[in-house]
């Protein structure tokens, strides 16, 4: 038995509960207490303080609902708070992905809320959270969400938000979306103002250390692409064009029937300087709910099934009695290699 093991087996209490479970805790931007953290870490081999954070988190969502103060969201920022402490590995089992989904859900109709900063947080610590479960580095949910937020007008007097945003957008290699946010932070004035200008000044020379892989994306997207994402090279682009283009021809020889011309869609509500779509002026089209990250993932979330139950019918296969006897094959020798 490794000592490790022999440690946690003998259940001991060293006050050092960190430095085993370290790889399992989830880092926070604002940083940890290392005593809370090793409480919390001792409910790993400790039942009974296992059930007591259990009871701890449902008072403090009981609190919630029973609160009849006049800032609602307080005791969700307590409660979230206390999670984050009491259940450093984050996960499933904390907890934390329903509560934050329920309090952004029950302020996102308030007028009051919409440009609190600490209601914003919640979004973005969402955001982040999120990411690190999925264990993805181009998260697709997280641009859901920042479009939620921008059709709903919720923290965009903030710096905060399109700082958050503009990071999001240069890590999937959108360089020009993530400098349109940025502009539209500074232009509509969002606070503080100087933030959100030294984090433009800094998104500038990052993007201007990286003309080369600009170049080569702009270059990967000119090409032409299969259904199934594969890009062609130059020359085969050229060869199946051509391709195409004579057959279309001889299609049209044998094909005299006249044809009626497709109409073209044209969107009036796409903003061609941003790339989203405006928000409608009536209130009966515009984005009101967002799914929960089960909801909007729930194609990854499908449970394996037993293979084994399915058998393919094997053909039978005329077995051999006796064997064919074959042409011999000859032996090459080498006449200088013989003795």
């Amino acid at each position: 038995m490794d000592p490790e093991t022999e440690f946690l087996s003998s259940k001991r209490q060293t006050g050092n509960e960190w430095e085993l479970f370290k790889e399992n805790v989830r880092p926070l931007k604002r940083g940890r207490n290392v005593d809370l953290l090793n409480h919390a870490l001792k409910a790993h081999t400790n039942d009974q303080l296992k059930k007591s954070l259990l009871e701890n988190r449902r008072r403090l969502i009981e609190a919630i609902d029973e609160y009849q103060g006049d800032d609602p969201l307080q005791p969700w920022l307590d409660c979230i708070k206390w999670v984050q402490e009491a259940f450093p590995p984050g996960g499933d089992f904390s907890g934390l992905v329903l509560i934050y989904e329920q309090c952004v859900r029950a302020f996102w109709h308030s007028d009051r809320y919409k440009d609190d900063l600490r209601y914003l947080k919640v979004w973005l610590e969402y955001v982040v959270f999120g990411k690190w479960c999925l264990q993805a580095e181009h998260c697709s949910d997280a641009e859901v969400i920042y479009s939620f937020l921008d059709a709903n007008d919720i923290g965009k007097t903030h710096s905060a938000y399109y700082i958050a945003y503009a990071l999001h957008m240069e890590s999937k290699s959108k360089m020009k979306a993530a400098n349109d946010i940025l502009n539209l932070g500074i232009s509509s004035n969002a606070q503080p103002i100087e933030k959100l200008r030294d984090a433009y000044k800094k998104f500038l020379a990052r993007s201007m250390r990286r003309p080369n892989a600009t170049e080569e994306e702009l270059k990967e997207d000119d090409l032409p692409v299969r259904s199934f994402g594969t890009v062609l090279a130059r020359g085969e682009s050229q060869r199946q064009a051509i391709k195409t283009f004579e057959l279309g021809r001889n299609k049209l020889k044998q094909d005299q029937v006249h044809r009626t011309p497709l109409s073209i869609y044209n969107d009036t509500n796409m903003d061609v300087m941003r790339g989203h779509h405006s928000k409608p002026s009536t209130g009966s089209n515009s984005w009101h709910t967002l799914g929960g990250r089960a909801e909007r993932n729930k194609e990854n979330n499908a449970m394996p099934a037993k293979w084994t139950s399915h058998k393919i019918p094997q053909r039978p296969v005329p077995r051999i009695v006796g064997a064919v006897a074959s042409a011999q094959i000859e032996v090459f020798v080498d006449e200088e290699c013989e003795e």
